[in-house]
């Protein structure tokens, strides 16, 4: 039965049919559909585009793709099993959907986002044909005119572990699945004697293991799944029977350890499970391949200087960008990490003489299966992967002297605040007419408040792909949580098109960045340049003949302002940036106050890279030291 919608719903939905027919259907819906994530970011997980495509690359690299001649030349079939809104399945059209015919499956336990995946699927434009692609056939001659593509997409609403439907039982070319965490209720009992558990029965307190189980179920022989998965699936106690099965049996090729923030929950480092359904007994691997992405810390090597810390050169982009010196996650560094030491162990063997020439990157190393079918049979990367060596010689010195010219740096703006005193509390200060608000400073016209929002699908790049037309970041709570630098970039045509219609927040000159959420609460000046800000975060643009910003953004950023200001609904409530108090006072001592404002925020910038520095040269000198690099010449000023 239709619901009936308001008369308020039905003018929304009128208005998005006519932006619809002006922007289009699929950036129309893809925009809708973002912001109406952002609002239940709580409550649906999303696999990141970034991750979806690299998981839809390995699955190629292992398996071979469309054109291989493992693929058999019948429709490719590509499942996704707890499918949600469609990511994966959408990258899998991105991937594959030039192919002459590729059959696309999922399921989900809530019948909404089984409906929204559709819609996606169906505005989902597939790719030009492209060539070259790992596991391909080569030296045949191409037909003169492709065929046309043809897409077939069955998703069903259905708990995929319970009501597991036998359509594509040992059919599927490619699983791809982000599979819930840590359920309980996964039908343990109920399941006990189910034909899918060939490697063992799933304990209670192992949901990812039946996902795992079920991928490998509905792979044809020699299909490929790629899983991901919580890190503790890898080593937990009850889990290692089944890990044992998975590793005799040649099923599981490769475990990668991913950064935190690579996917939610961002302060994990997830595990990606490359699988294999066995053609044989015969083709059972000798050797499990690991890679510790997570150590090669994407985005920075080792012993370089961390980013410009917040607030280093007067401004507050670097506030967003230094918070606790960490490197932000760079997709491509990432992926060409990944792929090159996937590729080097597990490309098709057409591709394998090309593989084994390059540089298998550090953090990777394939291990025999016999020595890990110990008692825990612990298949976390980071226990079997050797930590990375170090940068030495030229490299530390060069961080020496960065550091060196971060303290100088901050000796001169000591010595300019040392100077200040700070009058006993007797109330307000001269000249201030009592407190106002950010929400009465709005009405009365002395600045306005920009909300940052969620772009659509598409227009968020990571920064490599963007670097190339140039490119806005875009902030987020998220990385500001991570403490990292920006890594999504918006095209300049797509942030100054999103300006003008309203659906991008971007910041101008002068403009005073509010964080909105408790946990990071923070205000700054972003004279950096365009930022593109995402949800809970605001833009104060400010009348300068009324207000000096760096004034305002030095009174906002005051602890006792998130207190007040705050919702107290939770442990991590947002702040409601109306409420926030400044004083009253003239321009012109707004001004001396600003400026006072300015030189402290350059120095908590300063301190924040100095720090950042610090730690990244204490950690780089104790792995060297651990490892037994102490030169000849130290060893002999020990005394």
């Amino acid at each position: 039965m239709d619901a009936e919608l308001s008369e308020a719903q039905e003018q929304a939905v009128e208005q998005a049919v006519r932006v619809a027919g002006e922007d289009g259907l699929a950036e129309t819906f893809g925009f809708l559909l973002g912001r109406w994530l952002g609002t239940h970011v709580r409550q649906i997980t999303t696999t990141p585009e970034p991750l979806a495509a690299l998981m839809t690359e390995l699955a190629e690299l292992v398996g071979g793709g469309p054109e291989s001649e493992r693929a058999g030349g019948g429709p490719w079939t590509v499942l996704d099993p707890a499918c949600g809104v469609g990511g994966l399945l959408t990258a899998a059209v991105h991937r594959w959907g030039a192919h002459g015919e590729l059959r696309l499956s999922g399921q989900d336990s809530d019948p909404v986002l089984v409906d929204l995946a559709a819609a996606r699927l169906a505005l989902t434009d597939p790719p030009e044909p492209r060539a070259g692609r790992p596991g391909a056939r080569r030296g045949r001659k191409r037909a003169a005119a492709a065929p046309r593509p043809v897409r077939t997409t069955h998703l069903r609403p259905a708990d995929s572990l319970r009501e597991d439907g036998p359509a594509f039982r040992g059919e599927a070319d490619v699983v791809l699945c982000n599979p819930p965490f840590n359920e309980r209720d996964w039908g343990h009992a109920e399941l006990a004697t189910d034909p899918r558990w060939v490697y063992g029965h799933p304990p209670r307190t192992e949901p990812e293991l039946a996902w795992v189980q079920h991928a490998l179920a509905c792979l044809r022989p020699g299909g490929t799944a790629v899983l991901l998965l919580p890190p503790a699936v890898a080593s937990r106690r009850a889990g290692r029977r089944i890990r044992a099965a998975l590793l005799r049996a040649g099923a599981l090729r490769a475990v990668i350890a991913l950064p935190p923030g690579a996917a939610p929950p961002h302060g994990v480092a997830l595990h990606l499970w490359v699988l294999r359904s066995p053609v044989s007994p015969a083709e059972a691997g000798s050797e499990l391949l690991f890679v510790d992405a997570a150590q090669s810390r994407p985005g920075r090597a080792a012993g370089a200087a961390p980013p410009a810390g917040p607030g280093a050169d007067g401004t507050g982009t670097a506030t967003a960008a230094g918070a606790a010196g960490k490197a932000a996650l760079d997709w491509t560094v990432l992926r060409d990490t990944v792929l090159t030491a996937v590729r080097a162990h597990h490309a098709p063997d057409s591709d394998r003489g090309a593989a084994a020439g390059a540089d298998v990157p550090p953090g990777t190393k394939a291990v025999p299966v016999i020595d890990l079918l110990d008692e825990q049979v612990d298949l976390t990367p980071a226990r079997h992967v050797p930590v990375a060596a170090p940068v030495a010689g030229p490299g530390l010195g060069e961080s020496w002297s960065g550091f060196d010219g971060l303290l100088d740096r901050l000796r001169a703006t000591a010595a300019e605040l040392s100077p200040l005193t700070l009058a006993p509390d007797a109330g307000e200060a001269p000249g201030s007419q009592g407190p106002t608000t950010v929400g009465e400073l709005a009405r009365a016209g002395a600045l306005t408040v920009h909300t940052g929002q969620s772009p659509a699908d598409g227009v968020v790049r990571d920064a490599a792909s963007a670097a190339v037309d140039g490119s806005v970041p875009y902030l987020t709570v998220q990385h500001l949580l991570l403490g990292s630098a920006p890594n999504g970039r918006v095209s300049h045509a797509d942030a100054a098109k999103g300006r003008e219609t309203g659906t991008l927040t971007v910041t101008e000159p002068a403009d005073v960045v509010v964080i909105g959420s408790s946990r990071v609460f923070d205000a700054w000046v972003d004279d950096g340049g365009p930022t593109v800000l995402g949800p809970q975060i605001h833009a104060l643009r400010v009348d300068p003949s009324v207000l000096d910003p760096w004034f305002l953004a030095g009174c906002l950023r005051a602890p006792a302002n998130a207190r007040q200001a705050g919702t107290h609904a939770s442990a991590t409530s947002r702040i409601d940036v109306r409420r926030l108090q400044i004083p009253r006072l003239p321009l012109a001592e707004q001004r001396r106050y600003g400026e006072v404002f300015r030189r402290l925020a350059s120095f908590d910038g300063l301190l924040r890279e100095a720090r950042a520095l610090g730690t990244e040269l204490t950690r780089t000198l104790s792995d060297g030291l651990a490892a037994g690099r102490l030169t000849a010449e130290d060893r002999g000023n020990e005394g």
